[in-house]
């Protein structure tokens, strides 16, 4: 048994990956272009594993993913590989069309093709996770309740828009091709291996070294925060259990300002 997980070198995915092997005796591919992103010091402590394996390759590369899927028959695919800074989107939104659009395409198409070709079984088994965020729901002030499953979609950056759009187009090859496809939609992360210009690690390192702490706007934004490993316990939870179509919120209750 196999799992293919794209993005495997970046904060999530490495510690999923991590996570997997502490639970699962199976193997796991590791499909990663190892932007700055991504860093494979991150699971230098599986590099010796023999259920693990690394490739380096765009998402966008089709016959890479496609000659991965067919040489491997995983069991599943969790797509975590994504542009994901809110600031680096509006710098240069083309990226986030290309990776998180036309990436998930690939992704979609590729496994398409793959699983046509599965016996009924291995259909039967087989899953696409889709690793999303709840910032395609924009975003909410003190009076709001937290978003749901139902929330509308209301993306305000091209990073969110771009992770909206790859969303829609996972739906749309369930609703359409019948691709077992699951869509997971989590509150900010933090923990281990999570890139020194995102919020936490950049107000430690700031104060660490003395700098100025910056902090946008009055500091009264409110976000719900989880710790990474507790995602990636429900993500594995719903990789088994979750209903084929369906989407799932993943928070912790845990909402805090910035200031706080």
């Amino acid at each position: 048994m196999k799992i293919l997980v794209t993005g495997g070198a970046g904060f999530i995915g490495s510690n999923f990956i991590s996570n997997w092997f502490t639970k699962k005796n199976e193997k796991v591919i590791n499909l990663d272009l190892l932007t700055y992103a991504g860093n494979l010091s991150n699971l230098d402590q599986h590099s010796n594993n023999q259920e693990y394996v690394f490739f380096k390759g765009d998402i966008n590369d089709k016959v890479l993913v496609s000659n991965i899927l067919k040489q491997h028959e995983p069991r599943a695919l969790i797509n975590f590989a994504a542009e994901s800074h809110v600031d680096r989107s509006i710098d240069n939104p083309q990226n986030f069309v290309k990776t998180n659009i036309l990436g998930t395409f690939n992704l979609l198409e590729s496994s398409l093709n793959f699983f046509n070709c599965l016996n009924p079984e291995k259909k039967e088994e087989f899953r696409f996770l889709h690793i999303s965020t709840d910032e395609v729901f924009g975003s909410l002030n003190s009076k709001e309740k937290p978003f749901k499953e139902e929330s509308k979609y209301a993306p305000n950056s091209p990073y969110s828009a771009s992770k909206a759009s790859s969303d829609h187009l996972v739906r749309s090859f369930y609703k359409t091709y019948k691709l077992p496809a699951i869509i997971t939609y989590c509150t900010n992360n933090y923990g281990p291996y999570q890139l020194a210009e995102k919020f936490i690690p950049l107000i430690i390192n700031n104060a660490i070294k003395l700098k100025e702490i910056t902090i946008y706007g009055d500091g009264e934004n409110i976000r719900d925060w989880i710790y990474v490993k507790d995602n990636c316990n429900a993500l594995m939870q719903i990789l088994e259990k979750g209903k084929i179509g369906q989407t799932y919120c993943i928070g912790s209750k845990n909402e805090k300002t910035n200031n706080e």
